[in-house]
């Protein structure tokens, strides 16, 4: 089958001709249609410091699919069958582990990652454990279903506090903030401020409908609260950036008893001001994954109830020209980046 596998200790990636994966007892065959490039992908493309402390080569990337069952293995229950149209859950957890047994698999800690420590789904075939496949509803789309993993941070993220009539604040207009934001107006929040330097990405928050996107360079969130008329802070914040004065700003104009959710990865040592956390009796949470599988759940129910996510993908390619996805995507001039493998 043809797949783009990273094998080399440089920039770039390959397309080849490798060996289709082997069905096991619980695994099912997914004929890859549609998937979708994340920052995951750009690291191990890059083959930055990251990519290089936890990669090992070869290894065919990618953890973001649709695709249609073509073969199940002979422990699978009657659950799926032959034609199905599925998405999965990128994180293969041991199942045994104390979080595992406790309903926490998202949070096992021997999780093995699809794309990332075993072969992805940037090819035209890809083999997960069953209990890993989602099936998706008719009236869903390829391109949208082809996303539902980076949908799923967001709704992990932006579900954990409750948002119905709170003030939002939002660091960061990547995909996943985007996605926040549509989540956040979805179940009822009264404003949804997002943040971020990059004009072309504050445009497309604009064309989502989020009550204010500031650039932080231009606009301070003291002057956004002015401008709404709010007098404490934000009810619930969601730091989506990794960018530590984002942070910090979003501590500093998050509300008494405010609650922040933790999803973008801030570098080490990053300077907070554990006085305002303490005084304002702040809460703050880290978020990795999706939980499994009830954020599946309530991703697709808002899908069918209303969510709509199209806007976000701003572009296709087909999967040959990946090289050009890959650039689109290092230049930050897009929405979700999503490859076509028909």
């Amino acid at each position: 089958m043809k797949a783009l596998v990273k094998s080399k200790a440089a920039t770039g990636i390959s397309l080849e001709e490798v060996p289709a994966p082997q069905l096991g007892h619980n695994d099912v065959l997914i004929k890859i249609k549609k998937t979708a490039l994340c920052g995951t992908d750009l690291h191990i493309y890059n083959w930055d410091e990251w990519a290089a402390k936890h990669i090992s080569l070869p290894l065919i990337i990618g953890h973001e699919f649709v695709g249609e069952i073509v073969d199940i293995g002979q422990e699978v229950k009657s659950y799926f069958k032959i034609g199905d149209r599925v998405s999965g859950e990128g994180h293969i957890a041991c199942g045994h582990c104390r979080n595992c047994r406790a309903g926490r698999s998202h949070l096992c800690r021997f999780n093995i990652s699809v794309g990332v420590t075993r072969n992805g789904c940037f090819a035209e075939y890809l083999v997960i454990p069953a209990i890993n496949a989602y099936r998706i509803p008719d009236t869903l789309p390829d391109r949208e279903a082809a996303i539902l993993d980076p949908l799923g941070n967001a709704t992990h993220a932006a579900l954990t506090f409750n948002l119905v009539g709170e003030d939002v604040l939002i660091t960061g207009a990547g995909p996943v903030g985007l996605l926040s934001a549509l989540i956040a107006k979805h179940v009822g929040a009264r404003y949804v401020v997002i943040t971020d330097p990059d004009e072309y990405r504050l445009n497309l928050a604009k064309k989502l409908g989020v009550t204010l996107a500031v650039n932080p360079l231009k606009t301070s969130l003291k002057e956004v609260m002015a401008a709404l008329n709010m007098k404490e802070g934000f009810d619930v914040s969601l730091e989506m950036s990794g960018n530590p004065r984002a942070f910090q700003d979003m501590v500093k104009h998050t509300n008494h008893a405010g609650k922040i959710a933790l999803l973008g990865f801030l570098p080490d040592r990053t300077d907070i001001d554990w006085s305002e956390v303490i005084m304002k009796g702040l809460t703050i949470k880290g978020i990795y994954g999706r939980e499994m599988f009830d954020t599946w759940y309530k991703m697709i129910t808002m899908l069918q109830s209303g969510l709509n996510i199209s806007p976000v993908i701003t572009h296709e390619f087909k999967a040959q020209e990946y090289k050009a996805a890959f650039e689109l995507l290092a230049s930050g001039q897009s929405g979700k980046i999503v490859l076509d493998w028909a």
